[in-house]
């Protein structure tokens, strides 16, 4: 009997993607093992390519292909993660392969590992140092740089490179180095390097007891009280300044102890130098950060370091998920309800799923907190389902801003333009007069949202997409800019359509209102924080830290500024357009406009002073804006489930998109047609069994971007093994059309 390895090929089209069988040469046996990576011959030509173990048996080997190699061990998944490549892959609707590498970091199977040594210096021999420097003779130490590296080797001869001898004030050039060696005082060997630009913040160590609050003990208690010998799952619903940080703390005091390890999951635009370093300085060394900004270099250390067991606590963002760690206890999920947790590439999947297959798994515990928690985990936490753990009260006796919402409308009648209403002005001039500072939120870049044609009507678009342009400047007359594809123009003289000279420059984004501030208000210092400043590394970080050393009295920005920050000093808020996300066509947008505005708004007065809100609105009596101001969760949970009850929309179903793209549209029409025909002729047929609404296929939200159009078809469902291999059937029979794509997202953020 021969030894056979069933391999899942890391390149292959979700179409081709299955298991194929290989000889496993007699002298791998040994150390083959499903979640090894193995390089195999395929097709036709025997090109040789990267594969994934996923089984062995023993059989028949005639007429097969033998397995090529298999790459080193650190290239390789443990039991435990290569379930969960193969459930990503599943639940997803991925192939293996995209699930594998969104596992791994992207160096680890290029066959060229990102490492980066440096030299390491140490003495040739226990007290030569010192007696070298009363040498005579050709080999003597002449120099004064050379004698003071070799008195510190004498006192010491811990091995060090030449930055950590700078960092011990020892003055060491490449060339005095050079010369010790050539001497024989000193030998120097190759050590790797971890890049870790977070290993500064770990210096500074605070382990003393985190002091709790009546309200947060009460909290901490009842998660405690949970059976740690299965899985569990808790909502840590508290408004916002509430202190849910304390009591994650507490918790992840706990698991470490026991010897567990744990991931703490923050939104991207939270992750900043201040949180992570409340987690650096309690917890060492043993902690390694995971997010998109990291270098390739920087990313590939951190993976490292988890995976040889070096670190126990990973803080990241949605990635963060996958982290190799073993023993695991705890996964937090914090902000829980932000739609930076769900993946819009392949494998399209949320960070919430994944993390409760992990704590199931390893019998831990999933712990999600929120001031404005998503209805479905909401849900789950009132039907027992999860955990509810409330937090109803701020923490160390402050309290809840006041709000004042201002009707833009009266605005105009009184001839006000400006993006500022009269009250939102006159408030900043006294909060910057009192040395406090502001935040003011617009979720719009830009100086002009829209260029339009006063003689016809026509508005200003991309050629490439279904979008209008819109106008930022530069100290000139600015540029347009599509902010799906990325196409720049000059603005026109005259309209495209037409020809008339009647351009007219309608709406405000944040450029806008930071030149109306600046002018409205002599002296006042804005910092504006939206994707067009802070495109370059760690720029929204160093604004962040300028901005909480008092040196801009206005923080104006889009949604990053939205979002877990913590300024003792901020004391009024400012709302501009806070009706901009209620009326999109999307079935969350009044859950996405509550946690946006209820969120924002909690940033003022979260210290000893009060704080104070101004929400500017063209519907001030809209009862979603009304809730947020009111910080009333639970009487907008009410109001909103009754609304999705009506529709059958989610928790009380589950959505799935499907999303058909093509540069034909011809083709992607008639494609289109066949896609619903296939998909009703199953859903009638063998899969009669499943509960099943479909609508469409009729235009994306936006049908073209970058020349390509899409065709999307929606589905009311419940997510189920059944479901996913009815979808499935769709993917490989369309998969291997070439001219039109077909994409399944199960969950989609929105329809």
């Amino acid at each position: 009997m021969a030894r056979l390895a069933e391999i899942r090929m890391l390149d292959a089209p979700y179409h081709v993607d299955r298991p194929y069988t290989y000889l496993l040469p007699e002298h791998l046996w040994g150390s083959a093992r499903p979640g090894r990576i193995a390089r195999v011959p395929f097709g036709r030509g025997n090109r040789a390519v990267l594969g994934l173990i996923v089984s062995l048996s023993d059989g028949d080997g005639t007429a097969l292909k033998s397995v090529l190699e298999l790459l080193p061990e650190r290239s390789s998944l443990s039991e435990e993660m290569l379930g969960l490549c193969l459930f990503l892959a599943d639940y997803t609707l991925s192939s293996v392969g995209e699930a594998l590498h969104t596992l791994l970091p992207p160096t680890l199977l290029s066959g060229r590992p990102n490492i980066r040594t440096e030299r390491i210096y140490r003495p040739f021999a226990p007290g030569v140092p010192s007696l070298r420097l009363s040498d005579t003779g050709r080999g003597r130490i002449r120099s004064q740089e050379q004698r003071q590296i070799l008195s510190h080797f004498a006192s010491d001869p811990t091995p060090l490179s030449a930055d950590e001898l700078a960092a011990r004030g020892i003055t060491a050039s490449a060339a005095s180095l050079r010369a010790l060696v050539e001497k024989g005082c000193l030998t120097v060997q190759e050590r790797e390097m971890i890049r870790n630009p977070y290993a500064s913040l770990a210096i500074a160590r605070d382990d003393s007891p985190i002091a709790l609050s009546r309200a947060q003990s009460a909290a901490y208690e009842r998660i405690r009280s949970l059976d740690g010998t299965k899985p569990r799952a808790v909502l840590l619903h508290g408004v916002t300044g509430s202190g849910k940080t304390k009591v994650i703390m507490r918790i992840l005091d706990d698991v470490l102890a026991e010897g567990k390890s744990a991931i703490v999951m923050v939104p991207e635009i939270a992750l900043t130098p201040q949180t992570v370093g409340i987690f650096c300085s309690r917890y060492g060394e043993g902690v390694a950060v995971i997010h998109s900004s990291l270098s390739q270099g920087e990313r590939f250390d951190a993976w490292r370091r988890i995976a040889d067991g070096r670190v126990r606590l990973v803080i990241g963002t949605r990635s963060a998920v996958f982290a190799p760690l073993s023993n695991l206890g705890l996964i937090v999920i914090d902000e829980e309800h932000e739609h930076t947790y769900k993946s819009e590439s392949d494998p399209k999947y949320h960070a919430r799923d994944v993390a409760a297959y992990r704590v199931g798994k390893s019998n831990a515990m999933l712990l999600l907190a929120s001031a404005t928690p998503s209805l479905e985990s909401y849900t789950k936490a009132k039907s027992g389902a999860y955990t509810l753990v409330e937090l109803t009260e701020r923490y160390g006796g402050a309290v809840l801003p006041s709000v004042e919402m201002v009707d833009m409308r009266t605005e105009l009648r009184q001839g006000n333009t400006s993006p500022l209403s009269r009250a939102l002005s006159d408030a900043l001039s006294e909060t910057i007069a009192r040395g406090e500072q502001a935040i003011l939120f617009l979720n719009r870049r830009g100086f002009h949202s829209t260029l339009q044609c006063k003689s016809c009507g026509e508005v200003v678009s991309c050629p490439h997409c279904s979008v209008s342009l819109t106008h930022h400047t530069r100290g000139d007359g600015g540029y347009l800019l599509c902010h799906s594809c990325g196409y720049r123009a000059e603005p026109p003289k005259g309209c495209p359509a037409c020809g008339a000279a009647r351009i007219a420059y309608l709406g405000f984004g944040t450029q806008r209102a930071e030149a109306e501030l600046t002018a409205a208000l002599s002296g006042c210092r804005v910092m504006r924080m939206d994707a067009d400043t802070t495109s370059g590394k760690q720029s929204y970080d160093r604004m962040l830290e300028s901005f909480r050393r008092g040196e801009a009295d206005v923080l104006l920005g889009t949604q990053m500024v939205t979002k877990g920050h913590d300024f003792p000093n901020v004391t009024l808020v400012g709302v501009l357009l806070a009706d901009s996300s209620l009326y999109v066509n999307d079935f969350r947008a009044s859950e996405r406009t509550f946690a946006l505005l209820a969120q924002v708004i909690g940033r003022a007065g979260r210290a000893a002073r009060r704080g104070r809100a101004i929400v500017q609105t063209y519907s001030p009596e809209n009862e979603i804006l009304t809730l947020s101001a009111e910080q009333d969760y639970p009487a907008f949970y009410r109001s909103e489930l009754a609304v999705r009850r009506a529709a059958t929309f989610p928790p009380f179903c589950d959505i799935v998109t499907l999303l058909l793209t093509s540069s034909d549209e011809k083709k992607l029409f008639r494609c289109a047609k066949e896609l619903r025909e296939s998909l009703l002729s199953l859903a009638s047929g063998e899969f009669a069994d499943l509960p099943l609404t479909v609508f469409g296929p009729f235009e994306a939200q936006i049908y073209k971007i970058n020349e390509k159009c899409r065709l999307r078809m929606v589905l009311k469902c419940r997510n189920s093994a059944r479901l996913r291999e009815l979808l499935r059937r769709l993917l490989l029979k369309f998969g291997s059309e070439r001219a039109v794509t077909l994409s399944v997202d199960v969950g989609p953020l929105s329809v």
